[in-house]
């Protein structure tokens, strides 16, 4: 190389924005080492614990409404076992005890069983048995207090009569048709039994934090990761300021000193159905750890540092970062509707790997809790049938199609004969049960093109479509339907042991492209009621 182009290789050279770039970068490299030392501490203190507090939140939140579930199911369950318990059983122990040991193993919510109890609080059936629980009179206790009132109720945790353990107990009242408490339904729970708080007393927050849960009103710790303190008593006032707050009411993430005067940050989130809270900790040496070792590798590693950040850095951010871009870009487009819910395509199993594993199962959850929600509100929670929702957007469907078709639909609305008789007489179990049954018999006789749907307590609606071009088509094809469906509905049914035979009051009303769902509903409802006037078990087709 001739000197002339050394001299202007080293121009370009000089006049490069790399060089340029390269050249700034090293200045600032160089300085701000020294500021990096004094001041990347504090920062990174500073939004590491925004970062822990989001997180610590978020689980906290999650275990609370976890903790909730759990004992709002038993509750319920708890309500529905004492509003379906034979009376007549009160006098049979055996009996008794074999109705509680059915339900309790299709829903073994209770680990240590369900108990009945006499009016004066002592058991008198329990499942699973227990020895010396028999006879125990359990009237002193305060949710047993409170079912002999007439309220269910959860009880305070307390250490467990005959179980020796730390436990929960729940009750209900049953009533008699006059409404008095004849006898209690009770449900009692370790609180370390699988399925109920034994993953939150297992799992830690990183290698030193974990989880508590507190009873504000008894001031003890009813579960923890530190087994240790279960049941102990709470800090006393002025020992931990952010406990003292959370007694009192305040929700929210901090960072506190702990009766054992370790430094940690804590988000604390409520139970709402016992008035406890979870508290989410973990220590500051371990959330802050890193701050320490960024320091330390600052000190070490300074002169490396400067040569690596001018020649590797680069390169290796947008290497390992390049998929992390990129998912980002992926989840806004969807976050914005410019794309469907998707999984996103893990390139790496490196952290960035995880975290989009992870956000793929978040996202999996959400499009099964959008599903679930969907099917709750598009559908009868007793018999699966479309509801008056979904009933509408159907009929929309079928106007708009006979619309396109230039064909006639029918709405066929019916009403069950003899239903009252089964719901007073044998109990709302068995009303529901001929409600199902009632269903499935429509269901299997109507088209697979039709939509059979539950708009009332014993109403249902059927809307044909595609019925052809005339109405004398249409009404030969909804008669013929209806027909089939009173003769469905006609056949005994067995009920609670009883043989039980229901009609079906059945009112037609034609429709075309240009009907309106509310007409249709209205002239059909207007039949069906002609029918029942008429007897029942027949059909009536509207003319208007």
């Amino acid at each position: 190389m001739s000197n002339v182009n050394r001299l202007m290789f080293v121009r370009r050279l000089a006049n490069s924005m790399a060089t340029r770039a390269m050249a700034m970068g090293l200045v600032v490299v160089v300085v701000g080492a020294g500021l990096r030392y004094h001041l990347f501490g504090a920062y990174l203190r500073e939004d590491l614990e925004v970062v822990v507090s989001a997180q610590l939140e978020a689980l906290a939140g999650y275990v609370a409404r976890d903790v909730d579930g759990k004992i709002v199911e038993r509750q319920r369950f708890l309500g529905q076992l004492a509003a379906s318990l034979p009376l007549a059983l009160l006098e049979r122990p055996e009996a008794l005890r074999t109705w509680l040991g059915e339900r309790h193993d299709i829903h073994p919510l209770f680990s240590l069983g369900l108990v009945v109890g006499d009016p004066e609080g002592r058991a008198i059936a329990d499942h699973p048995p227990v020895a010396g629980r028999m006879g125990t009179n359990y009237a002193d206790r305060d949710y047993a207090q409170a079912a002999l009132a007439g309220e269910p109720a959860i009880g305070r945790p307390v250490i467990g009569r005959n179980s020796g353990v730390p436990v929960l107990p729940m009750a209900a009242p049953v009533k008699d048709s006059a409404g008095k408490v004849v006898a209690v339904v009770a449900g009692v729970s370790a609180l370390a039994a699988p399925g109920f708080l034994d993953l939150l007393q297992e799992r830690r927050i990183g290698d030193t934090g974990g989880f508590l849960v507190i009873s504000p009103k008894d001031q003890i710790f009813v579960a923890a990761t530190m087994k240790e303190l279960v049941f102990k008593p709470t800090a006393a006032p002025g020992v931990n300021s952010l406990h003292d707050r959370a007694l009192a009411g305040w929700r929210g993430v901090g960072v506190t000193v702990n009766a054992q005067g370790v430094e940690e940050v804590v988000a604390v989130a409520s139970v709402p159905s016992t008035g406890w809270f979870v508290v989410a900790r973990l220590p500051t040496a371990e959330a802050f750890a890193t701050v320490g070792r960024t320091q330390d590798f600052i000190l070490r590693h300074l002169t490396t540092a400067v040569i690596a950040f001018v020649v590797l850095f680069g390169g290796i951010l947008f290497f390992m970062f390049r998929p992390l871009v990129r998912a980002a870009a992926h989840a806004d487009r969807m976050t914005l509707g410019q794309g469907p819910l998707e999984p996103l395509v893990v390139v790496r199993s490196d952290e960035v790997g995880h975290l989009t594993a992870a956000f793929n199962r978040l996202l999996a959850k959400l499009k099964d809790s959008q599903d679930a929600l969907a099917r709750v509100a598009h559908h009868d929670a007793l018999t699966g049938l479309p509801n008056r929702l979904l009933l509408s957007d159907r009929m929309s469907q079928a106007l708009a199609r006979a619309q396109r078709r230039q064909s006639r639909l029918a709405l066929l609305f019916f009403d069950l004969d003899g239903f009252k008789p089964i719901n007073d007489n044998l109990g709302h179990e068995a009303g529901d049960q001929t409600l199902v049954e009632v269903a499935r018999r429509l269901g299997a006789v109507i088209r697979e093109t039709d939509t059979l749907a539950r708009v009332g307590g014993d109403e249902f609606v059927v809307v044909m479509g595609d019925l052809g071009p005339t109405e004398a088509e249409a009404e030969a094809a909804a008669g013929a339907v209806a027909q089939k469906c009173v003769e469905a509905v006609r056949t005994p049914m067995t009920v609670k042991g009883e043989s039980r035979s229901l009609g079906l009051s059945v009112g037609i009303a034609l429709g075309d492209g240009a009907s309106s769902v509310d007409d249709l509903l209205s002239r059909a409802d207007r039949a069906m009621y002609e029918a029942k006037q008429s007897g029942g078990s027949r059909y009536v087709l509207d003319k208007g």
